[in-house]
């Protein structure tokens, strides 16, 4: 049985299947953060690399130039489209649209429930309610920002492709903070950017930042105890 490679943008959204593997062990690649590890008995990598499909193209060339990888999982959070999507809901895509593309995407074995339906890549953070409103006009129930890059490297190396992602904002929802002007020029997130720009309104910025700080922690363990529960067919 070949590796399992679990792709995300930024390790707080692979935090809690971390905490699910056996056998862990620091990579030392020339990723942004990467472990190897066992899951329910399957050796897997774990890499987050940045966002946006280039980074992510990254994290799967790098892994399968060391690996034996046989099926690829795109994971972490998603933003809802379908205003039926609740924060905290897991989301297994049955395929997924880019720029002028589309992949269909395998589901894993699992008895947990999820919901699903077409996800859509994105080159920046869905912000406003008004955006995911358009977005939906595509057909897609969740937004996205790697999926895309993930399912078209499967598709050249012939591996199985899998989309789980965890609803992290609902389709009425904004954000208050410009996450997007907090983005670099390689396309990575500033942390110093966001506390800058969340210190410049604080009655409205360190809220947000503790809000989301408590979602996205109650995401990662959803997501990390529905992975750890599935079983992926290479």
């Amino acid at each position: 049985m070949g590796t399992l490679l679990l792709v995300a943008a930024e390790k707080r959204e692979l935090a809690g299947v971390l905490r699910r593997c056996r056998r862990r062990e620091r990579l030392r690649w020339p990723l942004e953060w990467a472990w190897r590890g066992e899951l329910r008995g399957r050796p897997v990598v774990l890499a987050a690399n940045g966002p946006g499909g280039l980074w992510a193209a990254e994290a799967m060339r790098v892994t399968c130039g060391r690996e034996e990888v046989d099926a690829v999982v795109s994971t972490g959070w998603c933003g809802g489209l379908d205003p039926e999507l609740a924060p905290g809901e897991i989301f297994v895509a049955s395929g997924v649209k880019g720029e002028g593309v589309s992949f269909a995407a395998a589901v894993p074995r699992t008895g947990c429930a999820f919901r699903s339906g077409w996800l859509v890549t994105v080159d920046r953070v869905a912000q406003t309610a008004e955006e995911k409103a358009r977005l939906r006009e595509s057909g897609a129930a969740a937004v996205d920002m790697e999926a895309a890059a993930v399912a078209a490297e499967s598709e050249r190396r012939g591996l199985r492709f899998f989309c789980v992602r965890v609803v992290l904002d609902g389709a009425g929802e904004s954000f208050r903070l410009d996450f997007n002007a907090a983005r670099r020029d390689n396309g990575r997130f500033s942390r110093r950017r966001i506390l800058r720009a969340a210190l410049a309104r604080p009655w409205v910025g360190l809220p947000e930042l503790v809000r989301w700080g408590r979602r996205t922690r109650e995401a990662a363990r959803v997501l990390g105890d529905f992975l750890a529960e599935c079983e992926f067919a290479s």
